[in-house]
């Protein structure tokens, strides 16, 4: 324990004092503080030091900076990665709070204000509000000694500020968020670095404290590539992945995993887990397993009981391209449709699919009979290499909206959400890396409905 505390905190000091101005406050900060879960009257807050310290934090109404605050102090120690979550309660619904961080007493002062909005109370009072959502996968951080040979592989994490100034409600990571390398997939210290690296990008630190961050995982910020179930540290990087974000929860009691769900204002967010208990690619079994049968069962429950006009369901791979000849639910065709009949089946409308993996970004649309069409957004990469190759059948895939495939850039997606009570639309954009707009598509709720219940 004491070689691998010294490792971590020999590693969190060499990227301090290569990333944050910050540290020359206090040379104890590492990253942070990072916007968890927001609800109507309670928030997570992240925060991170680069050794033992004691940490709080301190919050107030904008409208009423006079009262002030505060967490619980909590001693951050190398066995939680030198990682404190603070959980702020009995909010007001619909209010504008700051925040400070506090290490070992003296207030860290940041260029840019560290705020959150709660959640406001609109049921049976008023239309929900509008709102904008983030989104990106693939955020691949260079370093050379470990980096494959020739150019580098990375590019500019400056997206990061364009996204952070787009002011998003919500930032979605849906998967690759992080790259461990050949060197780490078996070290638990390498590990922990792989994860400092990244979360302790500079250009991060503005888009984590300002959004609530919400992620799910692919292979490469699980394990090797294309890692499935038979991956030996999947409980370590399941460890890892819930201490380095601050979801509201993670799999079941009685099934491990990273999925979960949240509703922010009126729409329901379904964030799954494509790997924990994902056969593998190559096994040759028609009823080979994507996500298992007990994760099948809970989505399928979250969607029967979801009264959003969209329901958002969020997949490290994509879940309904015909045409991907790599890693995609596709190859598992059992469980694919097992999950198309049940929506079908049990006329559950509002479905709309996003994800990550693919390095290009696009919108899908497959048209079922007795269906509505179904969507799905899937945006990638937002600093990892872009795919220019495709292959003939993908560049011609006939499910693919016109004008929205984005092969030679590195970009981000939004949606916004907007419009009044049953007219509710999405606006489904991707960026480029300096924030412009390549192309948006926008879909109203009652596009997402049985023809026979309009």
């Amino acid at each position: 324990m004491k070689k691998l505390a010294h490792l971590l905190t020999l590693s969190l000091l060499i990227i301090a004092s290569l990333s944050l101005d910050l540290s020359a406050q206090h040379v104890k900060h590492q990253a942070g503080p990072m916007l968890g879960y927001v609800e109507h009257m309670e928030v997570g807050i992240w925060y991170q030091t680069n050794s033992k310290a004691s940490v709080q934090v301190l919050y107030w109404k904008k409208s009423d900076p006079k009262k002030v605050f505060k967490t619980e102090i909590k001693e951050l120690k190398s066995d939680v990665y030198f990682i404190g979550k603070f959980v702020l309660t009995n909010l007001d619904f619909g209010t504008v709070y700051e925040y400070q961080v506090s290490v070992d007493g003296k207030i860290l002062k940041f260029s840019y204000p560290l705020q959150f909005t709660t959640q406001d109370l609109w049921q049976w009072r008023k239309d929900a509000p509008d709102f904008s959502v983030a989104l990106g996968s693939c955020l691949y951080v260079n370093d050379p000694p470990q980096d494959r040979p020739g150019k580098a592989y990375g590019a500019s994490p400056q997206l990061l500020e364009s996204i952070a100034d787009m002011k998003p409600d919500v930032m979605l990571w849906t998967g690759d968020n992080i790259y461990y390398r050949e060197t780490d997939f078996y070290s638990k210290a390498r590990m922990i670095y792989r994860n400092n690296e990244a979360r302790s990008l500079k250009e991060m630190q503005r888009l984590l404290s300002t959004a609530a961050n919400y992620a799910t995982w692919d292979d490469h910020d699980y394990g090797p590539n294309n890692a499935d179930r038979s991956y030996k540290f999947k409980d370590i990087t399941l460890d890892l992945f819930n201490s380095f974000w601050f979801n509201p929860n993670a799999g079941e009691v009685d099934n491990k995993g990273v999925y979960f769900d949240f509703k922010y204002n009126d729409i329901d967010f379904i964030l799954l887990d494509d790997r924990y208990h994902r056969a593998p690619n190559d096994l040759i079994d028609s009823t080979k397993t994507f996500f298992g049968k007990k994760q099948l069962t809970w989505l399928k429950d979250r969607l029967l009981n979801s009264s959003a006009p969209f329901k958002i369901v969020i997949n490290g791979n994509q879940t309904i391209n015909k045409s991907n000849p790599y890693e995609g639910f596709n190859h598992y065709q059992n469980e694919q449709n097992e999950l198309l009949e049940f929506l079908k089946n049990q006329k559950i409308e509002g479905v709309v699919f996003f994800s990550g993996d693919r390095h290009h970004t696009e919108l899908l649309k497959l048209e079922k009979d007795a269906m509505y069409p179904l969507y799905e957004f899937t945006n990638s990469p937002l600093t990892s290499g872009y795919n220019a190759n495709l292959s003939e059948k993908e560049l011609n895939n006939p499910l693919r909206v016109e004008g929205t495939l984005v092969n030679n850039t590195q970009n981000f997606g939004m949606m916004k959400v907007f419009g009044p009570r049953k007219n509710r639309s999405i606006s489904l954009q991707t960026y480029d890396p300096k924030g412009k707009l390549i192309w948006e598509h926008t879909i109203n709720e009652k596009e997402l409905k049985f023809k026979s219940d309009k």
